[in-house]
């Protein structure tokens, strides 16, 4: 005959694991805010409405910065649609491990307007950093780029 108590210690034991996450939020920076996040769809269709805005979104890390960690592009709500998300390098660090995570993150909305040549040298940057070839012959003029400096961050 089973002891109850066994039972019993067996039933909270089960409990207490199933109540348990499989796996814990990690939060970088200063986290995230409660304000109510902004569909990325929404934010692209009317980028200058929050320029110099603290937004916060959330999506799917699609492509972590895979030399210092330093940005992060987030999917949005629209197929096709990301968002970069830059932090201060050194403050905030994410892992190459969060590509394919659920994130949100908060931060302030930038616009930046840049020449051809900087255009050319940006591409250049993140070609570097990926470690793949840059095509600059694909860059015809000014590119206006719309980033988040983020300053925290929670990924699932």
């Amino acid at each position: 005959m089973k002891s109850p108590i066994r039972t019993t210690l067996a039933v909270l034991g089960l409990a207490v694991i199933a109540a348990t996450p499989a796996f814990a939020a990690t939060k970088y920076g200063k986290g995230v805010s409660e304000a109510t996040p902004v569909k990325l769809s929404e934010l692209m269709a009317k980028p200058d409405a929050y320029v110099g805005k603290v937004v916060k979104v959330e999506g799917l890390v699609t492509e972590v910065c895979p030399k210092r960690g330093c940005w992060i592009n987030v999917a949005g709500d629209k197929e096709f649609q990301t968002i970069k998300i830059k932090v201060e390098d050194g403050v905030i660090v994410f892992p190459l491990t969060d590509k394919g995570k659920k994130v949100v993150a908060e931060g302030t909305f930038k616009k930046m307007e840049l020449t051809k040549e900087q255009a050319i040298a940006r591409a250049e940057h993140e070609a570097e950093e990926k470690g793949t070839k840059c095509d600059a012959s694909k860059i015809t003029g000014p590119q206006t780029v719309y980033q988040i400096m983020g300053v925290g961050a929670v990924v699932e």
